[in-house]
Parts: structure tokens; C-alpha cells; sequence
């Protein structure tokens, strides 16, 4: 289930309220009413967290921008459901690069960690057996899809497993 912060919006921000307030071009939020000193009619709303996405202030709240561009286009995200970047750039909210995605598979479309030292997204060294070892999540589970000799040929076994379990969310590199 989604984090309930992220759905508390919803009761309060709705199409018609951004509509009014912005105007969406190439994925961004344009101002069109200035709603404070700081903030001009024209201007890109928001600015980009330290995580890499971008935020938008609307009456002393922060809202994700993906989200609220999702919302401008769509209405209401159905609960249960986040917004997942398609091309795993998180600042890219273009609409056509969005889409509904419940947590495991936005979980899913995530670029290797950046302390894989493999680097192979699903691969690491299994140390008391001097292999390499390929791992998937499903369903919050792991699944061990055995020992390799090369990284290759475990990430080989992953990205077989991706296509087999994650479908069109499988991000192998």
C-alpha cells in the first residue's frame, strides 16, 4: 500500500484546481497565476529535490510533480497505485513517459543500486561459493536463480527472470 501521505492530496488538489493554477508543456508545470511574491506567471514550478525529483509548493504543501502532472492529465490516482517514470529518469514528468504502476512494480523499473559492484543490476559475489549469483524480487520476494561463473552469464538468468516476472516494468541495466 502506498505511502498515505502521498494519496492525502487527492481530497484537496484535483484536476480543475491545477488546470486553474498551471499549464503543463513538455513535461513541466507553468505557472499561471503568480500565488506570491516569488513565484511569476510563466515560471517552471517547483524546484528538484536531493533525491531527484521535483517539488511543487501549492498553499504551504509540497506535492511530487509527477504526481500532480498525472493528476493535471488524468485525475485522480487511483489508491494502491504510484506514478512510475518509464525511462527511470525521475525528472522527466513528460505524460507519455508516465504511468500507473502498483509498489512492486515501480520497484521493479529501478536502476542497479550504486554499490553493485558487478555491474550487473540482479548480480553479485556469492563468497563462500567464488561465484557470481543472480537474484530477482517478485511479489517482495527474493528469488534465487543460481550461481555463475561470469557476471554475464548471471545477469543472462536475470533478465530472463525481469521479462518472466516484471513484463514491461523489467529494467535490466
Amino acid at each position: 500500500m502506498p505511502n498515505q501521505n502521498y494519496n492525502t492530496y487527492l481530497h484537496i488538489m484535483n484536476k480543475e484546481l491545477l488546470h486553474e493554477r498551471f499549464e503543463y508543456k513538455d513535461g513541466q508545470l507553468i505557472y499561471k497565476i503568480s500565488t506570491g511574491r516569488r513565484v511569476k506567471i510563466g515560471d517552471v514550478a517547483g524546484t528538484i529535490d536531493t533525491n531527484g525529483y521535483r517539488r511543487i509548493s501549492i498553499n504551504k504543501k509540497r506535492y511530487m510533480a509527477h504526481r500532480l502532472v498525472w493528476t493535471y492529465h488524468n485525475g485522480e490516482i487511483q489508491t494502491g497505485y504510484q506514478i512510475d517514470h518509464m525511462n527511470g529518469v525521475k525528472d522527466d514528468n513528460r505524460i507519455e513517459n508516465l504511468r500507473l504502476a502498483t509498489p512492486s512494480q515501480n520497484s521493479s523499473n529501478r536502476p542497479k543500486n550504486k554499490i553493485n559492484k558487478s555491474g550487473f543490476k540482479g548480480v553479485s559475489w556469492h563468497k563462500r561459493d567464488k561465484k557470481w549469483q543472480a537474484d530477482i524480487m517478485h511479489n517482495n520476494k527474493t528469488i534465487r536463480l543460481g550461481l555463475f561463473a561470469t557476471p554475464e552469464l548471471a545477469h543472462d538468468a536475470y533478465v530472463g527472470a525481469a521479462t518472466k516476472h516484471q513484463g514491461e516494468f523489467a529494467f535490466t541495466k
